[in-house]
């Protein structure tokens, strides 16, 4: 598979780098960010957390905004950052924000013209990782973490594969898209009028349902604008506590839905994550 490097910057003796390359699940040449820590540097494999951004951001804004670096280096973890999306002038998009690119919810899309492209699900879960455990020294243990939306599909990817992931957090998930707005005109779009087909990326109905657990931490700003209409946090606490499902759950005074939010309790979930990753 061939992929070509875009940036290369030093970062707490790692190695902060962008690719592209032509992805075979999405019909269309994609990006990603890697931060391969100092460990990483002398051949040996190291653990994986892939980070899933939200809506209208790529594969740099974690890698950018959240200061992560110091603590991967530290703790001798990789952390690899999809974009979001699909992107190209041959694949589908909207006017509105929360639709097509920058928009691609972590779902397999099968409704047209989303289906040619939108299937961030398949990407995340095999493609990517396939590509990233050929090229670098990175092992098959990951864990999965995301913003928003991209909290929603790390969440939902955790508990539908719980042997591929050793631990899942998020910070201000969309934690019941089957009820609200960005949930109902997103799945709407990418997989029909059926809401049946929904359920099967709704981390709340996921949670109520699970019977393998993958230990999860979640933080939620009590500023957030976005709280009450779209984030709906209530529902996993009330999913994990019909399924025992083993979550913590944080609610944040004070802080909102941004980056500020991310980086002050980024070092949390790292550590979070190393405590289920193998070193």
């Amino acid at each position: 598979m061939s992929i070509e490097n875009l940036s290369c910057n030093k970062s707490f003796d790692g190695w902060n780098k962008q690719y592209s390359h032509y992805s075979d699940t999405l019909n269309c040449t994609m990006r990603f960010a890697i931060y391969l820590p100092p460990q990483a540097l002398s051949g040996n494999k190291v653990p994986a957390l892939y980070w899933l951004s939200g809506l209208t951001c790529t594969d740099e804004n974690f890698m950018h905004k959240a200061g992560a670096q110091r603590i991967a280096a530290e703790l001798g973890m990789a952390i690899i950052a999809p974009d979001t999306s699909p992107r190209g002038d041959g694949v589908a998009d909207d006017d509105g924000y929360d639709l097509g690119k920058g928009a691609g919810f972590y779902v397999n899309a099968t409704e047209a013209p989303w289906n040619r492209h939108y299937r961030m699900y398949d990407y995340v879960l095999n493609e990517l990782p396939a590509l990233i455990e050929s090229m670098f020294p990175v092992s098959e243990q990951r864990s999965i973490s995301g913003h928003s939306m991209g909290g929603h599909g790390a969440l939902v990817l955790a508990m539908r594969n719980p042997e591929r992931y050793r631990s899942v957090s998020a910070f201000s998930p969309i934690s019941n898209p089957v009820n609200c707005p960005w949930g109902k005109k997103a799945f709407n779009a990418y997989l029909g009028k059926d809401t049946a087909a929904w359920a099967d990326y709704d981390a709340s109905l996921l949670m109520r349902q699970a019977s393998q657990f993958v230990p999860a931490l979640v933080d939620q700003g009590e500023a957030d604008d976005f709280l009450t209409e779209q984030l709906k946090p209530e529902a996993l606490e009330t999913a994990a506590s019909h399924s025992d499902y083993p979550l913590e759950l944080n609610r944040r005074e004070g802080y909102d839905h941004s980056y500020y939010f991310i980086a002050s309790f980024i070092e949390q979930h790292l550590r979070f994550h190393a405590k289920h990753l193998p070193r």
